[in-house]
């Protein structure tokens, strides 16, 4: 009797697996085929709202195929207090909408959550991309998804924690977000005549754009009127003019200011 109760166990098993698989074969192709998806947007970052699975550990989006899905979901994070909005990605933005993920460190686009259909898809899965060998020569590859998962993280609980007290979440998520941006490699703007372009932040002082990868930079440089130069996270300072108090990250997305000590002839 143990026997066939373990052979049953196992053959439910693998029927629930291959119902996965074949959820999962629906949805990889609604997503390339469908007129539109419906994604949630972050209100405070003004990209994709991302979550870790508590239990996967994937940075994940989530993803409908019907608006109503969408923003029922969507009503139940504002009740949490996490400001979202719903978004239509038509057939047309597929690609580009899929292959921004990547730069932002999502490795997985959750499909239908909150309803019966609900399927996990990997990024991968979905679209591959080029890699930083197969750049043409003399292109510099720039990305730094673990900063940008990181602020994106960061910016959302400050958001939710608004007027309060950073939080011990918070806290470790700022601590790893600067422990990212001393090792990373950006983008920073200079205009076509040499100057640097300037931000006023919330404190009222000057900050000078600094972007993650070159989807940022090109949000900002919309009319085209800017010029990108690489640099290191070590050199910044040496860029920074005499009234700078330091950069803000990505200032059309994630909208970060770190503060920057001064060079010391300053």
């Amino acid at each position: 009797m143990q026997e066939k109760s373990e052979e049953a166990d196992e053959e439910i098993i693998e029927g629930k697996n291959r119902m996965s698989e074949d959820m999962k074969k629906t949805a990889l192709e609604m997503m390339r085929v469908s007129e539109a998806v419906y994604v949630l947007l972050s209100g405070c970052t003004r990209l994709p709202y991302v979550e870790c699975d508590s239990e996967t550990y994937d940075d994940q989006i989530l993803l409908f195929y019907r608006e109503e899905d969408a923003r029922r979901r969507a009503k139940e994070l504002l009740e949490d207090k996490n400001l979202v909005q719903v978004v239509k990605v038509e057939k047309k933005s597929f690609l580009p909408f899929y292959t921004s993920l990547y730069p932002m460190g999502v490795n997985c686009i959750v499909v239908n959550d909150g309803t019966s259909k609900r399927i996990a898809v990997q990024l991968n899965e979905l679209i591959r991309r080029s890699r930083p060998e197969q750049l043409p020569k003399g292109q510099v590859w720039v990305e730094n998804p673990e900063l940008h998962l990181t602020a994106i993280y960061f910016m959302q609980e400050l958001h939710k924690n608004q007027g309060k007290e950073m939080t011990e979440e918070m806290t470790e998520l700022y601590e790893e977000m600067l422990a990212h941006f001393g090792r990373g490699k950006y983008i920073f703007a200079v205009g076509k005549d040499k100057g640097i372009p300037a931000l006023k932040g919330k404190d009222g002082k000057l900050y000078q754009p600094l972007f993650t990868d070159s989807q940022e930079f090109q949000k900002f440089n919309g009319p085209n009127q800017l010029s990108a130069m690489v640099v290191e996270a070590d050199k910044i300072r040496n860029l920074l003019p005499p009234e700078s108090e330091g950069v803000v990250l990505n200032p059309v997305g994630v909208n970060v200011q770190f503060k920057i000590r001064k060079r010391p002839d300053n």
